[in-house]
């Protein structure tokens, strides 16, 4: 495939490097080339079989609204901007263009999300409470996290038995420090005793190759999809 890699942090370097590793051809596009989605023009994306973006949130909103608008698949790795995901998936739908987005591509933190479920769902009713400390690097831009964000929401989905509507119920502790890639613990705090679930990651090599492997699929499949719903066919 021709992959379109937007953004050109850690994180989209290594998308690229990877995707080249997978026999892909790659271009690189740096927010300094592209303000405010200026560069995506159709002329220029009609090379491209799929775009990548790791950039930042209204970068990504911008670049989303041009790539789908132009018919171009997009595979979303930026987190803080799920306020436009009714408005982006509409516009994905109007021209027919694929949208897989997710707050975190490792395959790790997925697993987790799914023991989050059932942790959650053998304590809700034993007197325990629950809460989520994230942790990551001080140039991440939104804080809590677009993963602890995930992970409020599936633990508030066992509690109520639907999406988070009491998110309060769950508070979400934030740290910025270092150089951390990412740590995320849900806490079941007893009266007499204390459970942790934590995520570590200390590479960004899982987000990088899940967001290939994502692009990959994406290929041939149609609609918008979160990737929760398509782990198991990737």
């Amino acid at each position: 495939m021709h992959i379109l890699v937007l953004g050109s942090g850690k994180t989209g370097k290594l998308v690229a490097e990877l995707a080249a590793e997978r026999n892909h051809t790659v271009c690189i596009l740096a927010g300094a080339e592209n303000p405010n989605a200026k560069a995506l023009t159709a002329a220029f994306l009609k090379d491209f079989d799929v775009a990548i973006d790791f950039t930042t949130p209204q970068a990504a909103i911008a670049n989303m609204r041009a790539c789908l608008s132009h018919g171009t698949r997009m595979v979303v790795g930026t987190t803080g901007w799920y306020d436009h995901l009714p408005e982006l998936s509409a516009l994905a739908q109007k021209h027919n263009t694929p949208l897989l987005y997710a707050t975190n591509f490792s395959i790790g933190m997925q697993l987790m999300l799914k023991l989050a479920r059932e942790m959650t769902s053998a304590l809700k009713d034993s007197g325990y409470s629950l809460s989520i400390s994230e942790t990551h690097h001080v140039s991440k831009l939104d804080a809590p996290s677009g993963t602890a964000l995930t992970l409020r929401d599936a633990v508030v989905g066992v509690i109520d038995g639907h999406p988070p509507s009491s998110n309060n119920l769950v508070p979400i502790t934030s740290h910025r420090t270092g150089d951390v890639e990412g740590i995320h613990s849900l806490i079941a705090t007893g009266a007499y005793d204390r459970l942790i679930l934590t995520h570590e990651s200390n590479s960004r090599r899982p987000f990088a190759e899940g967001a290939v492997r994502a692009a990959e699929w994406l290929a041939t499949h149609s609609g918008v999809h979160d990737i929760q719903h398509v782990l198991s066919e990737l």
